[in-house]
């Protein structure tokens, strides 16, 4: 497995070493995550971040562990941390030589003076666990190694104030329990051959500069509640375990089986693509940390999609978007099953769900685009698998749907039957994936009947058709709405701009903002557009919206398009769709491209552009947005299932082209 390895030349650097940020996930909905020179900088950062019960109340329970080693060759505080005020102490960076990640692990390693350490931090797949390995590569005879334990116990969420709780800390030989508050889910610490000394209390001002760029609190407190201090000879590890509710012990072989897990991942992606480069490998790894178990409707065990770390749960849309790249591409069709089963069963008057909250909250069912991307998931696991047991399982939900849509189901979503296009929309709602809204006012309300909605109706339609042919059933009615689909869909060319409408029959008529909606109708069924007018689709979205990681969700010619992304809470929801870049939308782009009979040589070239974000803020994974302007700051999640599933996927598609020999040159 290859290491993604920064030097000295970005560690020892506070600036460049706090913007690029390492997550690990436990596949249940936590994680541990922190900036490479391990100061917060956000109000998520922390080594345990549990998923709690009702589920996935995520819960930063352990904060952080403040290393301090003194041996041959002196004393040295080896954590850094910022301070409200601008004070930076202490300042372990100095002495990081390096950051690596191996597979999704990071690893530090430090050099004091004639002493070598490292530092490496997983969790336990399917636990509330996190693991802290220490390992003395060199040194001139054993050093003393302190260790600060700071806690916390809030959703990851909000901030704690000092103060606001005094914790119970009960202290064993090497272990402690500590109990934030009554009812309170307990943390269990255990360190390997330590001693374990009481703690001296509130740690306060952490100074979080990524939360105040993005207009939220930007300080916060945490407890130092225990100490503890060991010996490490060279050559030798010792292991520090964070758990939730439960106490976990050292473990020597957890490493060798979180690594072993990780080689299983990637040995079935390479048994397909055994040429793919690192930076494609690395994201089959980002890919697994969205993936999570879920129950579905009947309490049954499921699986889930996290839309983005850090703040995002699993979204209806998200998901099926997400779907074929994060399983099918990476050679994991059982997942895809289970997902798909998964949210058949929260189908509710023919909708998916939008979002499930955290904490377990109802379903919300408010987006008309999420439903049709099921369809599309459902097609491409099925020319993956050709598994007609599961396709006739989720046929009766299917044919659901699609009588819902017909005769109308929530917010106004229905067939017209003038066109056989799907509407959608009211005062008040945002049902496609442009939903940002500031202050009750929606920014992008696309009432009426949106591009890329009718595009996925048509899909959702010859799916529909397919499926029945599939299983030997008629298939007439469902052939016959998708061809008056298809002919309603020629209103969407705009001859004047030379690319289709966003919007037709909206309050106030045709919408003809560019925006990358089009490109789907020009990827997801190639003959709902005839080649001349995909190819002008193509360059209008190449010329306009094309940024190196993605398109666009705004023409930068247009009057409200921002191209830069930050500021409070509504300056950024106001901004979210009116210019930056959007990741997934690389994937249907290339998609498109392909289609048109483009170049694969032009589209492994804009994959490996995508490939270098890996290295610039989320380490291993991809964002969620980059700024429209250059030099396309990524901002967002620094984690994104839909960023990084499509570019799985379309490097796939481009293998692919490859291998069929019909790439032009």
């Amino acid at each position: 497995m290859t290491a993604m390895i920064l030097g000295r030349d970005i560690c020892g650097e506070p600036g460049a070493a706090l913007s690029r940020e390492w997550l690990v996930t436990n596949g249940i909905g936590g994680y541990a995550s922190g900036s490479v020179v391990g100061a917060p900088t956000r109000g998520y950062h922390g080594l345990l971040v549990a998923a709690l019960e009702p589920h996935p109340a995520r819960t930063l329970l352990a904060a952080a562990l403040l290393e301090e080693m003194e041996g041959a060759s002196g004393r040295f505080e080896l954590a850094t941390l910022n301070w409200a005020g601008g004070v930076t102490s202490p300042q372990g960076h100095r002495f990081l030589d390096s950051f690596r990640l191996e597979g999704t692990i990071p690893c530090w390693r430090f050099a004091c003076g004639g002493e070598v350490l490292e530092k490496r931090i997983w969790m336990e797949a399917g636990h509330n666990i996190t693991r802290v390995e220490y390992r003395l590569v060199r040194g001139a005879g054993p050093v003393r190694l302190t260790l600060k334990a700071l806690v916390d116990h809030r959703d990851h969420h909000a901030r704690t104030t000092a103060d606001s709780w005094q914790p119970e800390v009960a202290l064993g030989a090497d272990t402690a329990r500590v109990l934030a508050f009554p009812g309170a889910t307990p943390l269990h610490i255990a360190a390997e051959g330590a001693e374990a000394h009481a703690g001296t209390g509130w740690f306060r001002g952490f100074d979080l500069p990524r939360e105040r760029e993005r207009g939220l609190q930007d300080r916060q407190d945490h407890h130092h509640a225990v100490s503890f201090t060991l010996t490490l000879t060279p050559g030798a590890r010792a292991q520090v375990v964070f758990s939730a509710g439960e106490a976990a012990a050292p473990d020597a072989t957890a490493l060798d089986r979180a690594r072993a897990r990780e080689a299983g991942l990637l040995a079935r992606f390479t048994n397909l693509h055994p040429a793919a480069p690192d930076w494609v490998r690395q994201l089959v790894l980002a890919a697994d940390q969205f993936v999570i178990a879920r129950q579905d409707a009947a309490g049954r065990a499921g699986h889930s999609v996290i839309a983005g770390y850090h703040w995002f749960a699993d979204w209806g849309r998200d998901t099926m978007i997400s779907l074929p790249g994060l399983t099918l591409a990476t050679g994991r069709p059982e997942i895809a099953r289970s997902v798909l089963l998964t949210f058949a069963g929260f189908v509710d008057q023919g909708m998916l769900p939008n979002r499930f909250p955290d904490g377990g909250e109802t379903p919300e069912y408010n987006t008309v685009d999420a439903t049709l991307w099921f369809f599309d998931a459902i097609r491409k696991y099925h020319a993956a698998t050709r598994d007609d047991a599961t396709l006739l399982a989720l046929l009766p939900v299917m044919e659901e749907i699609i009588a819902w849509h017909r005769r109308g189901t929530r917010y106004g979503i229905a067939v017209d039957p003038a066109d056989g296009l799907l509407r959608a929309g009211e005062a008040g709602v945002q049902l496609t994936w442009m939903d940002a809204r500031v202050n009750g006012r929606e920014i992008t309300p696309r009432i009426g009947k949106p591009v890329e909605v009718n595009a996925l109706w048509y899909n959702a339609l010859r799916v529909m058709a397919e499926s029945l042919a599939r299983l030997g059933r008629d298939a007439s009615v469902y052939a016959g709405l998708a061809h008056t689909a298809r002919e309603g869909f020629a209103r969407f060319w705009n001859p004047e701009a030379g690319h289709c409408f966003d919007v037709l029959d909206g309050p106030d008529g045709h919408d003809a903002t560019l925006r990358p909606n089009q490109i789907l109708a020009a990827s997801l069924r190639p003959e709902l557009l005839p080649l001349d007018r995909r190819l002008a689709v193509l360059a209008a979205c190449e010329g306009a919206l094309l940024g190196p990681c993605g398109l666009r969700s705004l023409d930068p010619a247009h009057p409200d398009y921002r191209g830069t992304y930050g500021g409070d809470s509504a300056s950024r929801d106001g901004g979210y769709h009116q210019g930056p870049v959007w990741g997934w939308l690389a994937g249907p782009f290339i998609e498109a491209h392909l289609a048109a009979g483009g170049s694969a040589q032009v589209a492994r070239l804009r994959l490996e552009a995508i490939g270098r974000e890996t290295l610039r803020q989320g380490l291993g994974t991809l964002n969620e947005i980059y700024e429209g302007d250059p030099p396309h700051a990524p901002r967002g999640c620094i984690a994104q299932a839909w960023s990084v599933a499509e570019a799985l996927r379309a490097w796939t598609l481009v293998e692919a082209q490859n291998e069929t020999g019909k790439a032009r040159p």
